[in-house]
């Protein structure tokens, strides 16, 4: 077995070449795929945060996904429209900055974490999954009657947004933006797991009788684990609703809350480069199989049983040994 840090290197260096490879053989699909790939390895990384760090299995973290995307489309619409968003006595101008549609997508997505997290985090069990699934469900239920902003049509942004010095037109470029993304947060993932919060967090997972012994609050620590977790889901649903150009309340459905989860497990829950593999697997077997049958999803059911039962650890389990990045 490899250590850790050496599968997480390898794999990101893979993805890269990956997209560079396509760039020379010019196959702009296969950057698209790549990127798609890079966003929902951000999504699972967040996820993996309250997942694997602090045993939160959220069956609603959508919904962070989703506020951020709906962030992009709401600032990008008005800026495409030249109209503005009235927010009560405030009256705010649209814009096509990537920078500030990023800042908005994790402040909004965190301030919705903060709020569920708040009532989720009282339970626990099968009883938190469920109410964050509530959650999830009412916010898709909401943007399917919200028709200022397309309802369950979804809403369509006519250009990708701007980020100073680059064009994110451009797929090798907006990959780039979006591997960089992907690169800093695994970072800070990173660090956070070997961080006095991240050991407090992995112990009041645990063991939290014992946690609370020594002074420290398993709820706070939970809470900020979840807070974390859906600022950075958040992130990466701005990212996805650029790369696509578009948002609709599917991106706050339980079926993709339930595809994040996929990719923990897939790749590895708690293992910092596992989201990344999971997303990778899930991505290129959606693509190859997705060719050959439109009934991809039962070989995807397959290796995730296999996993399941023969793979505690996910694909990284098998061939890395346990450390932290």
């Amino acid at each position: 077995m490899i250590p850790e840090r050496w599968l997480t290197f390898a794999v990101l260096v893979g993805l890269l070449a990956v997209a560079l490879g396509a760039l020379v053989m010019d196959r702009p699909f296969t950057i698209t795929l790549a990127t798609r790939a890079t966003i929902l390895a951000l999504a699972a990384v967040g996820l993996n945060i309250a997942l694997g760090q602090g045993g939160l299995v959220s069956f609603g973290h959508a919904a962070f996904f989703g506020i951020g995307g709906y962030a992009m489309g709401i600032l990008a619409h008005h800026a495409q429209t030249f109209t503005p968003l009235e927010l009560g006595p405030l009256t705010i101008t649209g814009t096509k900055s990537m920078p500030v549609i990023w800042l908005t997508a994790v402040v909004a997505s965190a301030l919705a974490a903060l709020l569920i997290g708040l009532l989720a985090l009282r339970t626990s069990g099968v009883y938190f999954i469920m109410i964050t699934l509530a959650f999830g469900q009412m916010f898709f239920y909401f943007a399917i009657s919200w028709s200022a902003y397309g309802g369950e049509d979804g809403l369509s942004i006519y250009v990708r947004n701007d980020f100073p010095g680059l064009n994110t037109l451009d797929p090798i470029q907006f990959f780039g933006l979006c591997f960089t993304l992907l690169c800093l947060v695994l970072l800070f993932a990173g660090r956070l797991m070997r961080s006095p919060f991240g050991l407090a967090l992995n112990a009041a997972r645990q063991a939290p009788e014992r946690v609370e012994t020594v002074g420290l609050d398993p709820m706070r620590l939970r809470l900020l684990a979840f807070v974390l977790s859906g600022a950075v889901t958040g992130l990466a649903g701005a990212l996805f609703a650029d790369l696509n150009r578009f948002v609709s309340p599917a991106m706050f459905s339980w079926q993709l809350s339930g595809e994040l989860i996929v990719l923990v497990i897939l790749g590895g829950v708690a293992r910092l480069i596992g989201p990344v593999v999971g997303a990778i697997a899930f991505v290129t077997l959606e693509h190859v199989l997705g060719d050959v049958t439109e009934f991809w999803l039962i070989w995807l059911g397959v290796a995730l049983l296999l996993v399941v039962l023969f793979a505690r650890g996910g694909i990284v389990g098998l061939v890395a040994r346990r450390g932290h990045g």
